[in-house]
């Protein structure tokens, strides 16, 4: 039986018991969320996944993508990365290889991390077909079934691509046509074999198997804009409309589901975008890939996703993927997952101190951050700090002859400050018992 059912038989499982304890919410109410599909707790029947809450009133969690590629084929180095990224704070991660030994690689990586972990099942039907378009269908469900059995815990499928989808595309005038590899796997097997996608026409099948494993569908954005051009346009809408469709088929199945988002958005239309895509997707949990707000970053784009994730994240986004510096350039590197990491954890804290049910709790950080400014109190700042070694290391580096840091030494704003309201309180209360006296 799957989680959402049994929710919504009235029982509170134990994942659900100890994900409320880590969120702070009443488990009562975070059964009834599961029901509803507005709060998912990934987890495969044949896995044993520590409690991660992603959805409303829960704190915004991060998923790090690593895996193989055909250039580079080492999986001890994904194995690397994906320690690296847990270590660093990502609540979930996505094995996206291509090359070398695929259920290998993904039986190691589900082994050595405890969080959630994802696939893309069809890059793994692609990679083993001598030719992406020529995969049959039975090649794109097993694939599905046995990243299930494996202990998977979700899996992204471009459900939401069918003929419409791909008719609005062919119309759109995009510059990137589509930057999604399942997205474009799916668009040329369709276009080759002229057919319907088979994971929207069998959407049925594709429910048996997450329910038989309880694993988590990540109903995927084929159609996400690939640069600021082709942002909030008609394929990325039409895909939506989709999924929408799909998430109440998956609940009443009781299947749990998360909706994937954009990719690369202006500013001025992220917020949109997000309202959008919860209102279409009934408040399903929302997983953006970025989204990149400016396409001129190259070697920067963990920051330009950051950017936008905290837009996103203000405006309803549950669940960011980390990007790292390496974006659109290369097979990043462990430095290049522990950096995107850092980046992405400002911008889920940044998301956490604005969102309901889970901004007092941020709160607290914060407010002792600034406590500890005030009392140049070093050894707590750093302790507070999203990477304590990389700010011990700043400030040693140009070291003031004072307690206060470098910049102002004893010109500091807040010694000054303090002393002189200090020689004020104590006139103050001098005056006070003296009035007292008379």
């Amino acid at each position: 039986m799957t989680l959402m059912k049994e929710c919504k038989n009235g029982a509170i499982p134990e994942i659900v018991k100890k994900t409320a304890e880590i969120e702070n919410i009443d488990p009562e109410k975070l059964r009834r969320l599961i029901c509803e599909g507005r709060v998912t707790i990934p987890k495969n029947v044949n896995r044993d996944t520590s409690p991660t809450g992603i959805g409303k009133y829960m704190s915004t969690k991060i998923n790090a993508n690593v895996g193989t590629s055909r250039d580079y084929k080492d999986p001890e180095e994904e194995v690397k990365k994906a320690k690296t990224a847990v270590q660093y704070g990502a609540g979930a991660i996505m094995d996206l290889s291509t090359g070398g030994d695929l259920d290998a690689i993904r039986k190691r990586i589900l082994s050595e991390v405890s969080v959630p972990v994802g696939t893309v099942p069809l890059y793994d039907a692609a990679a083993t077909a001598s030719v992406v378009v020529e995969m049959t269908e039975d090649d794109m469900f097993n694939a599905v079934r046995r990243h299930a059995e494996q202990g998977v815990d979700f899996v992204t499928v471009h459900c939401g691509i069918n003929k419409n989808t791909v008719d609005k595309l062919m119309k759109a005038g995009r510059i990137t046509d589509v930057v999604s590899r399942g997205g474009s796997f799916t668009v040329a097997w369709m276009s080759h074999n002229d057919a319907e996608n088979p994971f929207y026409a069998e959407f049925d099948y594709l429910l048996e198997i997450a329910e038989e494993y309880d694993v988590t569908l990540s109903l995927g954005d084929g159609m996400r804009p690939g640069c600021i051009h082709d942002a909030a346009d008609g394929p990325m809408f039409e895909e939506i409309l989709v999924l929408g469709e799909l998430v109440k088929r998956a609940r009443k199945a009781g299947v749990q589901t998360f909706v994937e988002g954009p990719g690369h958005v202006p500013l001025d239309k992220i917020e949109m975008s997000v309202k959008f895509m919860k209102e279409t997707c009934h408040d399903a949990p929302l997983y953006l890939l970025g989204p990149i707000v400016t396409d001129i970053a190259p070697g920067f784009d963990h920051i330009t996703s950051a950017i936008g994730g905290s837009i996103a994240g203000a405006a309803g986004t549950d669940f960011l993927c980390m990007v790292s510096p390496s974006e659109h350039l290369a097979l990043p590197a462990v430095e290049d997952i522990k950096t995107g990491m850092l980046v992405a954890q400002i911008a889920a804290h940044a998301t956490d101190l604005v969102k309901e049910g889970v901004k007092e709790r941020a709160k607290e950080r914060d407010n002792a951050m600034g406590q500890a400014r005030k009392n140049l109190d070093w050894e707590k700042q750093y302790s507070l700090a999203i990477d304590p070694e990389h700010a011990r290391a700043v400030r040693e580096a140009r070291r003031s002859g004072s307690d206060a840091c470098s910049m102002c030494g004893d010109l500091c704003a807040m010694k000054i400050v303090e002393l002189e309201l200090e020689k004020g309180r104590q006139n103050r209360k001098r005056k006070e018992e003296e009035m007292k006296k008379k």
